[in-house]
């Protein structure tokens, strides 16, 4: 025991020595503390037993100043990270709001750039092409008289850089009676030389508008519109012949009109050469009647290289839009026909005072695309028995331009 006091003694001595010659501390405040700590660390040193105390006093002081350094350091550290939270330097924000003035002036530039490509689109778009017409009235035989002469300078249409045009002629608001100019085959300046009438009487003619419309012909699927004229005939003087060119404006395609459907079963022998055709019935017949009915009835052609070989027609269902025929035409035409043969169907709305108008057309066989080859096809594919399928009627003019047009 003695000895352990006497070590504490010595301990206390020099500690007292140390403190001498260190520098005074910067606050009391400080001093005090480290004091304490002091105090505290070398009365809890005496109290440990001698061969638990294996470092030199030297160590011991320095493991002090270490920690004391760290916890002055971390201190420093939360205090500038309190006191400068959320203020960026003077550069930074300079140098960012740089590059977001940078930014919107760059997106603006590009769009003035997008605005002027696309003003230029449009000008490019708005060239269709011009067409070439006359108009003349027979005031004798109270017919107006429209020439389809040529068109220049069309829009090309197809991949090729070229178009296949025809001109489609109706009147505005009664659009019963169309007509249709021959397809001219790849030809961007085409030559039609074509008339066509419209009777009606010139007192009536002041509130109607005469409608040329330029088409872009496509056997596997709709025709494109090229461009249109519309001439309202009260703002013409048609006391002499009128011939002119006009440039076409881009017009939007006539809404296909729902004219129908049709089922029809076709049966083809090959050993007796016998092809045998059902009319079984129709639905959503278009009203052609003021009544809000039609009298439909169907009219079977048979053609073999452009040529009607037969036709035949059903009887007439008065007052109905869904008529139900179920008859039967049989037709003798041997097998090295068949491949080239084309059957036409058109529903037609009896008229007892006029001429019957159409309401719809449908075909099928050779050149035929669609559902009109698929039917053909099924039936060349199961010989002697009936083949039946459903076909939307399609516009008279449309399909009579697909006949007209030479098969690829």
């Amino acid at each position: 025991m003695r000895l352990v006091s006497e070590a504490g003694g010595r301990l206390r001595r020099a500690a007292e020595e140390e403190e001498k010659e260190r520098p005074a501390a910067p606050s009391h405040h400080s001093n005090h503390q480290f004091s304490s700590m002091k105090s505290k660390f070398f009365n809890e040193l005496t109290h440990l037993p001698n061969h638990k105390l294996k470092m030199p006093m030297w160590a011991v002081g320095a493991i002090v100043f270490v920690v004391l350094a760290l916890v002055a350091s971390m201190g420093f550290c939360l205090y500038r990270k309190c006191c400068n939270k959320g203020k960026k330097p003077k550069k930074v924000r300079e140098r960012k709001g740089g590059r977001g003035r940078r930014k919107k002036d760059k997106e603006g530039e590009d769009g003035e750039d997008k605005k002027g490509e696309d003003g230029k689109e449009d000008e490019e778009k708005e060239n269709f092409g011009k067409l070439e017409y006359s108009l003349d009235y027979n005031f004798n035989d109270n017919q107006l008289i429209v020439g389809i002469l040529q068109a220049q300078d069309l829009a090309a249409m197809d991949l090729g850089g070229t178009s296949d045009p025809y001109v489609k002629v109706y009147m505005l608001p009664d659009k019963k009676k169309k007509f249709e100019t021959k397809v001219q085959r790849k030809n961007l300046s085409p030559v039609f030389n074509e008339t066509f009438s419209f009777k009606i009487p010139y007192s009536e003619l002041g509130g109607q508008t005469l409608v040329l419309q330029v088409f872009d012909f496509d056997r596997f699927g709709k025709h494109d519109v090229i461009g249109e004229i519309k001439i309202p005939m009260n703002s013409i003087d048609l006391a002499q012949p009128i011939q002119e060119w006009k440039d076409l404006v881009g017009g939007e395609k006539e809404e296909q009109e729902k004219l129908g459907d049709i089922c029809i079963s076709l049966r083809y022998v090959p050993t007796a050469g016998k092809l045998t055709i059902n009319i079984m019935e129709a639905k959503n017949l278009k009203k052609m009647d003021v009544g809000g009915l039609s009298d439909p009835f169907v009219k079977v052609v048979l053609q073999h290289n452009g040529k009607r070989l037969k036709k035949k027609k059903t009887s007439v269902k008065q007052n109905t839009l869904n008529p139900y025929f179920n008859e039967s035409f049989s037709f003798e035409i041997p097998f090295s026909q068949i491949q080239k043969l084309q059957v036409v169907i058109t529903v037609y709305d009896y008229d007892k005072l006029g001429s019957n108008d159409a309401i719809g057309k449908c075909w099928m066989g050779y050149g035929a695309s669609g559902v009109g080859l698929r039917h053909w096809s099924d039936m060349l594919a199961n010989p002697r028995r009936p083949v039946a399928q459903w076909h939307t009627l399609q516009p008279e003019e449309e399909v009579d331009a697909a006949l007209k047009a030479p098969i690829r």
